[in-house]
C-alpha cells in the first residue's frame, strides 16, 4: 500500500475541546465554530458566500484508527457494525465529513454553524453542498 501526503488547508476553531464533547451529528446540535483558512490556500475560498452550504472534510486526529466495529451511535444496545456502515469517527482513515452552513467570510476566517469537529482539528478539504447533486 502506498502513503499518501495531506497538508491541512486550515484548523478548526471551536467551543468543542475534548472528544467527548463533540455531538453525534453536528449538524442536529448547531454549534457554532470558525474554521480557520492558511493563507496559501485562501484564493481557494473564492465564491465563498454567507448563506452557502459547505461539505467539511477534517482529519479526525483524535480517532483509533484501528478500530473496525462499533455499536452505533456508542449504544452498546445497538448491535455492533462495521465502521464503514457508521459514522463513527473511529476508523482507518479518520475523515470527517460535516455540512455546516456559512455564516460569515472574513478573509481567512468561515464563521459556520453545524461542525462536529473539536478545537484544533486539521481541515483537509471544503467542497459545496449543491442540491441539485447531493440530494
Amino acid at each position: 500500500m502506498s502513503d499518501y501526503k495531506i497538508r491541512p488547508i486550515g484548523w478548526v476553531r471551536s467551543p468543542l475541546k475534548e472528544r467527548h464533547e463533540a455531538p453525534h451529528q453536528g449538524r442536529r446540535a448547531g454549534v457554532e465554530a470558525e474554521l480557520i483558512i492558511e493563507e496559501v490556500v485562501l484564493q481557494g475560498l473564492e465564491g465563498i458566500q454567507t448563506g452557502d452550504k459547505l461539505f467539511v472534510l477534517c482529519w479526525l486526529h483524535m480517532a483509533d484508527r484501528k478500530t473496525l466495529r462499533v455499536h452505533p451511535k456508542g449504544n452498546p444496545a445497538i448491535p455492533k457494525r462495521g465502521v464503514f456502515a457508521t459514522r463513527s469517527p473511529d476508523r482507518p482513515n479518520p475523515i470527517g465529513l460535516c455540512l455546516v452552513d456559512v455564516l460569515a467570510v472574513e478573509g481567512p476566517v468561515l464563521k459556520v454553524r453545524g461542525l462536529d469537529a473539536v478545537d484544533g482539528t486539521p481541515i483537509v478539504d471544503l467542497k459545496p453542498y449543491i442540491c441539485s447533486l447531493d440530494t
